[in-house]
């Protein structure tokens, strides 16, 4: 078993017309052992900015803490809040400046850009980006979240229609993977 695997996880975000949602399950577990049922992966940036954490739970702490403690230096500095495409590359360097003994976690970034354009990215532990215009999806469960996705996402989801597109995703998705499950957080941008 891997170690992103140690502690199961389900992430997805998805973009909708001008609007975009991110979706995790509740599920802390060490290998098939539940220890937690109402686990937060999505964290609140700013409004208009989350990221989700997938894989080993102590590193997507820290490495939420560091995050965290930068943005704040970064409104300090700027007096403005950070752009989705500005934090992803800040995620990207802070996990490239550990490439050698990396954090063991998989980011989701979801935000809203200056027009309500609608932002999403992950990354690998090394802080190589993938973006993309539809979804994006880390975890233990990416497999069954990837067909899921592909077959429920159509262009410019009005947010009601988003909301229970990402909603059923990941809990068809979840039922299909033991290490991630026991419902989940939705958030709507």
């Amino acid at each position: 078993m891997s170690i992103f695997e140690y502690n199961g996880s389900a992430l997805v975000a998805m973009v909708g017309k001008n609007c975009f949602a991110i979706a995790s399950d509740r599920r802390l577990g060490v290998q098939l052992q539940t220890i937690a049922t109402d686990f937060q992966r999505i964290s609140k940036i700013h409004d208009r900015l989350f990221i989700g954490l997938a894989g080993l739970a102590t590193d997507s702490q820290t490495l939420y803490q560091r995050l965290v403690f930068r943005h704040k230096l970064y409104q300090l500095r700027e007096e403005r809040d950070m752009k989705p495409e500005t934090f992803a590359n800040l995620v990207s360097a802070i996990l490239y400046e550990k490439r050698f003994g990396p954090y063991f976690c998989q980011p989701v970034i979801a935000g809203l850009g200056d027009d309500d354009k609608p932002f999403i990215c992950t990354t690998d532990s090394i802080g190589a980006k993938e973006l993309a215009k539809d979804f994006v999806v880390a975890g233990t469960a990416s497999e069954s979240l990837y067909g899921a996705c592909e077959a429920m996402f159509k262009e410019d989801m009005e947010p009601e229609e988003l909301f229970e597109t990402v909603s059923q995703a990941l809990l068809s998705s979840v039922d299909r993977d033991c290490l991630s499950g026991w419902g989940g957080h939705v958030y709507l941008v």
